[in-house]
């Protein structure tokens, strides 16, 4: 006699990959938390910024000359979707930061915008994140964080801040936008970490 459910069918094998609590999408939603900031490229650019204000800076043409990754990755936001298999192009932030003497273990993501997120410096390393300037082969669009944005996939996405302006290094810790509103210090998708009692 049988003693599963008629029906059950098992677990299907692509939500192997998906986190609890999220659902599968092939759409690309757009969340903000203010309006989108259009940065022209000409005036766009990109600091690194050390504990003791040493900066380091790219213009635009600086920094698309710079070596290049094409990851694909899974992406989670914390509103539940998950989108699979994710084409960008951008520069890792082992790159960007080979050159720079710092003894930090955070990092404050900066947007165009005023828009903030925290992140230990390590989970920047090691081929984990990267700054992204094209989605699919095209140019990042503006609501998507375009010209320019923190990929950070093995965190929930509000980690990965578009519209990315500076990335200032710190000894200590501290909270950015969503942070301080409740959100999950650290965001990892798999502990389900959307809220600080999470």
């Amino acid at each position: 006699m049988a003693v599963i459910t008629r029906g059950f069918g098992g677990r299907r094998r692509d939500d192997a990959d998906l986190p609890p609590g999220q659902y599968r999408t092939d759409d690309f939603p757009v969340l903000s938390a203010g309006p989108t900031p259009r940065i022209g490229l000409d005036d766009w650019e990109l600091a690194v910024i050390t504990e003791t204000g040493e900066r380091s800076t790219w213009s635009w043409s600086e920094f698309i000359a710079l070596p290049a990754d094409e990851p694909t990755v899974d992406i989670h936001c914390v509103t539940h979707w998950s989108k699979f298999g994710t084409r960008w192009r951008g520069v890792s932030l082992d790159t960007l930061l080979a050159d720079v003497d710092t003894a930090a273990e955070y990092v404050v993501a900066h947007s165009y915008g005023g828009y903030t997120t925290n992140l230990p410096l390590e989970d920047l390393l090691d081929g984990q994140a990267w700054v992204a300037y094209e989605f699919g082969g095209e140019p990042l669009v503006p609501v998507h964080g375009g010209p320019a944005r923190l990929l950070v996939p093995h965190l929930y996405f509000w980690k990965s801040a578009k519209w990315l302006r500076a990335l200032e290094l710190r000894l200590d810790d501290e909270p950015g936008f969503w942070e301080t509103a409740g959100y999950h210090n650290y965001g990892d998708p798999w502990r389900e970490q959307r809220y600080q009692e999470d």
